[in-house]
């Protein structure tokens, strides 16, 4: 039994860039309520997180930038080239992070949690854990992942990996173990097997759903067997000017979900959304020509809302495209309003807008909760 009756929950470790994302989401995506360790780790200190003063007092006033920001490469020159400096960085940081995640997951409405941790092992965090999943990359992948993912050099790459624990001894400790050397749908059959044999839950019996009415939309969350169909109707909505196909669908499963708007069965609208660090992002919407926005938008906002808040997301960030952001008043009446990423205020909100807003995109804004994880001390 892990520390949180009524949970079953995964710790999720294995080395840089193996892959430890992809398969949260594929977690999440089969049900799981996932939580990142490390991003929380970087929202603890931030310039608006309670670890940020004592960073400053452990290593000066050199490691920010010129926002006043803690500036994580100059921080990590240091950690990383020395043991002792890392150990004083984790030892502010761990507790902190221990706190929230303990905060989330008591909150948590799901059953199974999946709790993605690099330093998993080396934590108490391990000894709460139902079972510990590894995910396994050979090297010269991992270092591949970081040039083109990370842009870092191969210098930076190798001295990042080598400043970690041995992925030896987290494979030796693992319950399951993921190979991520593959394609997505490789990764995602292994994960579908080993969530299978988890223990879950008796379900009480559901009602059926209501019957939808003729000409009723309604919105339900994607499914990777819905790949094929989401790839033609982008490439269709957008008259080729993105081509979609299956696998491009199914690599995006790996970083968000989709959620999908039917009326009469037929597919007339994709929405792509995540919520990552507590971020809730919509980068991605797609609607059928002649489609009534001012019923489509507010029925998969409301959808959106809901997800977000079985996730415990702080803030939505939405990016529209100048024709959608010429719909102005309907996106008002769900309550988003437009804003800068400055104007965010909160560094992991305006940190979400700068890693997603696509180009062109205007940002629309609208705060789920008052209450956050991490608040400054």
């Amino acid at each position: 039994m892990s520390r949180w009756p009524g949970k079953y929950v995964i710790g999720l470790t294995g080395n840089i860039a193996t892959g430890k994302s992809v398969v949260r989401k594929m977690l999440e995506h089969l049900g799981a309520y996932g939580i990142d360790a490390d991003a929380l780790s970087h929202r603890a200190v931030a310039k608006d997180g309670p670890g940020y003063p004592l960073v400053l007092k452990a290593y000066g006033e050199w490691v920010l930038d010129e926002e006043g920001q803690i500036d994580r490469t100059r921080l990590a020159k240091i950690v990383f080239a020395d043991p002792k400096a890392l150990d004083r960085l984790e030892a502010i940081v761990h507790p902190l992070v221990s706190h929230a995640i303990d905060l989330l997951v008591r909150r948590a409405r799901h059953s199974v949690v999946a709790i993605e941790a690099i330093k998993l092992l080396e934590s108490d965090l391990a000894a709460g854990c139902d079972s510990i999943w590894v995910v396994d990359a050979g090297e010269d992948l991992q270092i591949s992942r970081l040039l083109h993912k990370r842009n870092m050099n191969e210098l930076a790459a190798q001295q990042r990996i080598s400043s970690q624990g041995p992925q030896e001894r987290k494979l030796r400790a693992a319950n399951v173990v993921i190979h991520n050397t593959d394609t997505f749908e490789g990764t995602w059959e292994q994960v579908q097997t080993e969530w299978a044999k988890l223990p879950k839950p008796k379900e009480p019996l559901l009602t059926s759903p209501p019957v939808a009415l003729p000409g009723q939309l309604i919105v339900r969350r994607g499914r990777p067997q819905d790949a094929d169909e989401i790839a033609r109707f982008i490439t269709r909505v957008t008259q080729g000017k993105r081509r979609m196909a299956r696998h491009d669908v199914m690599a995006a499963f790996g970083e968000k979900a989709y959620l999908l708007i039917l009326r009469d069965e037929r597919l007339v609208g994709v929405a792509g959304w995540q919520v990552e660090n507590l971020v809730t992002r919509i980068d991605e919407l797609y609607f059928e020509t002649g489609l009534q926005l001012d019923q489509a938008i507010p029925a998969l906002m409301e959808a959106v809302e809901n997800a977000s808040s079985e996730l415990q997301s702080e803030a939505s960030l939405l990016f529209l495209p100048p024709y959608l952001a010429q719909h102005g008043g309907a996106w008002r009446s769900v309550g988003y309003k437009p804003q800068t990423i400055q104007g965010l205020g909160v560094r992991a909100w305006q940190e979400a807008a700068v890693e997603s807003m696509p180009r062109g995109a205007s940002l629309w804004f609208k705060r789920l909760r008052e209450d956050r994880v991490l608040r400054p001390l």
